[in-house]
């Protein structure tokens, strides 16, 4: 029926009939993606049963396009039946345009650069285009603060803990530590667009520029979120030093959209990596368990590597004592290494 509803939306679009439509891959999303092709053009079909995720997709898109960033045009919606045309940015995410070049080179200056590409734009949608933004699409927080902050912890501790974690947990001590671990996110300025899923599959590539997709789950939040989430992307697996080289550039690109103060960034930058790579581990369980992607466990070795990292650069954990011993267990866990 929605390959149905998607060609009818092709030929109001453009007065013709696609001959070919084909489903693409999905990831972690529950919409359906189609390319439809005939000899004239190629596009991108959507269809999806959350409307209100489909009109935060439309609207943050038409937004973003019109502020000039790179994403892709929207051609016609019938939201009323789930469906949308969008523009065809290709067969590449970021993730499978480097995957060939790492093997053959390692992370080699080509893929070092294209991150700078990405990260030259995040300030432009977190900043620029953030601020005439309306945030009353966001459909599943407004924001990125208490409320949202405690849903991803407790996604982690539910989803994942209690399928994988073989340690004694007290649960009202770890509840103190998320509590602990909020309120210091929280001292930090939280009115900025947050894309709130900034990775490597949600970057493409076209002719050797990135263009930027599922953004939908935004919201307003605080700017270290983004840039962790790039950064300790688990399969990207970017070497630290290299993390370091680019979060150095991107506070370069951000110092040229908006002064601020680099010390007090840095300072809290680790307690957004925490609390993006516990609601990433949240995500792969919720997403075996419950959804049968079983696919998204071979993450989990990849994201233990990110937790070595942070037991090792994060101070603030020491103020947070279960945790600290909850991500020490589960780097020395030799059944999670096997997934």
């Amino acid at each position: 029926m929605e390959t149905l509803l998607l060609e009818k939306l092709f030929r109001k679009c453009y007065g013709e009939t696609p001959d070919r439509i084909n489903p693409l891959k999905g990831d972690g999303s529950e919409r359906r993606v189609y390319r439809m092709q005939n000899a004239y053009r190629s596009v991108v079909g959507v269809a999806g049963d959350n409307l209100p995720e489909n009109e935060a997709f439309v609207h943050f898109s038409r937004h973003f396009y019109a502020c000039g960033l790179p994403v892709p045009e929207i051609y016609i919606e019938d939201l009323d039946n789930g469906v949308y045309l969008e523009q065809d940015l290709g067969l590449f995410t970021l993730f499978e345009w480097m995957t060939p070049i790492r093997q053959a080179e390692g992370f080699s200056p080509a893929v070092l650069d294209m991150y700078k590409k990405v990260l030259h734009w995040l300030p432009q949608f977190q900043i620029t285009a953030g601020k005439t933004l309306d945030y009353s699409y966001c459909y599943q927080h407004a924001s990125f603060a208490r409320e949202s902050m405690t849903w991803d912890l407790r996604y982690f501790q539910h989803r994942f803990l209690a399928a994988f974690y073989q340690g004694p947990l007290d649960t009202s001590k770890l509840q103190k530590d998320f509590e602990h671990l909020v309120n210091h996110l929280l001292q930090v300025r939280g009115d900025y667009f947050l894309y709130r899923d900034f990775q490597s599959r949600n970057i493409m590539i076209l002719d050797d520029r990135p263009f930027f997709i599922d953004y939908q789950s935004g919201r307003r939040g605080a700017l270290q979120y983004d840039i962790a989430s790039l950064l300790f992307d688990a399969k990207a697996s970017i070497p630290q030093p290299v993390r370091e080289e680019l979060l150095e550039y991107y506070m370069d690109c951000l110092q040229a959209v908006e002064p601020f103060d680099s010390e007090m960034f840095l300072h809290y930058f680790y307690g957004f990596v925490m609390i993006r790579v516990m609601q990433a581990f949240g995500a792969y369980g919720y997403l075996a368990a419950v959804k049968g992607k079983k696919n998204f466990l071979k993450s989990v070795p990849f994201a233990l590597k990110n937790l070595e990292t942070i037991l090792e650069k994060a101070a603030l954990l020491e103020e947070l004592p279960v945790l600290q011993r909850i991500f020490r267990d589960l780097v020395s866990d030799p059944a999670l290494r096997e997934f």
